[in-house]
C-alpha cells in the first residue's frame, strides 16, 4: 500500500485543462476551495503553484494531503508552506501536512513561512502528536527519528522567498480583526501569479495583482447578502464587509488590475450560483476571462 501511494507523482488532467493539451510549465492547482461549511465536494482552501518539478503550497486547509494524492503531486511534502493567516479553515490540515508527509517518507524539513503565531501553531501540533510521533519511531514502523521537523520563519510584508528563479512576496491585506494576514505575489519563469487569501478589497493586492497572469481571490455574492436567522446571524452582513471581498467589489478590483485570468475561490455561497458570481463580477466592471473554480482545477 505505501510502496503504491508514494509511487503516485504522475500529474492528473484537470478540469480547466483540455484535453491533449499541453501544460504550462508554471500551473496553478485549486486543491481546496472550501470554506468552514462541511461541504463533502469542496476541502479546505489550499492552492498549489508548481513550477517545474517544484511544489509551492498556499494554505492547508482540511484533506489537503488527500488532494495533494488526487492531483497526482508529491505527498512527501512541498518545497515549502505559505500561511495567508491562521483562521482554522486555513489550517486544519497543517498536522496532516506535517505528519502524513513523514509517514509518506519525507526526510528532510520543508519550510513553513507565515504571519506571527505560526511558530507556536506548529509546535503545539507537534506536541499533540508527542505519542504518535514516539511509537511509530520507536515501534516497529521505524519512521526516521526526527524528520518529521519543518523549518518556520514568521514574516512580514515582502520578499519571502526567492531562490531558483522563483520569488514570492507578501502582500498585507485587510481580514476583519486579524492584526496579520497576507496575500501572495508569485513571480516565476514565464508567470505571474497573486492569490489573495481572505480579504475585504485590499489597495496593496490590487497593486501587486496588475497585468499578472492569474489572480486567484475569493469573494461571495453580493446579491446573497442578508441577516441570518442564528445566534449572531443579525451581524453577518458586517461580517461579510470587513472580512471577504463582494463579487461587485471583486469586479471593480479586477477591472482596475486586469489580470489576464481571474480565478474565484473560497466563496460564501449562501446559495448563489456560479453565473450569479459572474454577474455580480461583470457588474463590478470586471470584462477580462473568470473562472469559479472546483477542487483540483487546473490554470
Amino acid at each position: 500500500m505505501r510502496s503504491a501511494l508514494l509511487a503516485a507523482v504522475a500529474l492528473a488532467g484537470g478540469a480547466s485543462i483540455l484535453a491533449g493539451q499541453r501544460p504550462p510549465p508554471v500551473q496553478v492547482i485549486t486543491l481546496g476551495t472550501g470554506n468552514p461549511f462541511p461541504d463533502p465536494g469542496r476541502q479546505g482552501p489550499a492552492t498549489v503553484v508548481t513550477i517545474g518539478g517544484r511544489v509551492f503550497l498556499f494554505d492547508a486547509g482540511s484533506g489537503v494531503e488527500r488532494q495533494l494524492r488526487a492531483a497526482g503531486l508529491p505527498i512527501s511534502g512541498p518545497a515549502a508552506l505559505f500561511l495567508t493567516h491562521l483562521h482554522s479553515d486555513h489550517t486544519l490540515g497543517l498536522a496532516d501536512l506535517i505528519l502524513t508527509s513523514w509517514v509518506m517518507r519525507r526526510l528532510a524539513p520543508f519550510p513553513i513561512y507565515g504571519p506571527p503565531g505560526t511558530a507556536a501553531m506548529v509546535d503545539h501540533l507537534t506536541a499533540a502528536y508527542a505519542e504518535d510521533i514516539r511509537i511509530r519511531t520507536d515501534g516497529l514502523e521505524h519512521e526516521v527519528a526526527g524528520a518529521w521537523r519543518v523549518t518556520v520563519h514568521e514574516i512580514g510584508p515582502g520578499v519571502a522567498f526567492d531562490s531558483g528563479g522563483v520569488r514570492v512576496t507578501a502582500i498585507p491585506v485587510r481580514h476583519g480583526n486579524w492584526p496579520v494576514a497576507f496575500g501572495y505575489r508569485i513571480d516565476a519563469p514565464g508567470r505571474v501569479i497573486v492569490i489573495s487569501g481572505d480579504t475585504r478589497p485590499s489597495d496593496s493586492l490590487e497593486v501587486a495583482a496588475r497585468g499578472v497572469d492569474v489572480l486567484v481571490h475569493e469573494a461571495y455574492p453580493s446579491s446573497r447578502v442578508a441577516p441570518e436567522d442564528r445566534p449572531g446571524g443579525k451581524d453577518w452582513p458586517a461580517y461579510l464587509r470587513s472580512f471577504h471581498t463582494s463579487d461587485e467589489e471583486l469586479g471593480a478590483l479586477a477591472a482596475r488590475a486586469r489580470p489576464r485570468l481571474l480565478v474565484v475561490t473560497h466563496v460564501e455561497w449562501m446559495g448563489a450560483s456560479d453565473s450569479d458570481l459572474v454577474a455580480g463580477i461583470r457588474r463590478g466592471g470586471f470584462t477580462g476571462r473568470v473562472a469559479i473554480a472546483k477542487d483540483l482545477d487546473r490554470f
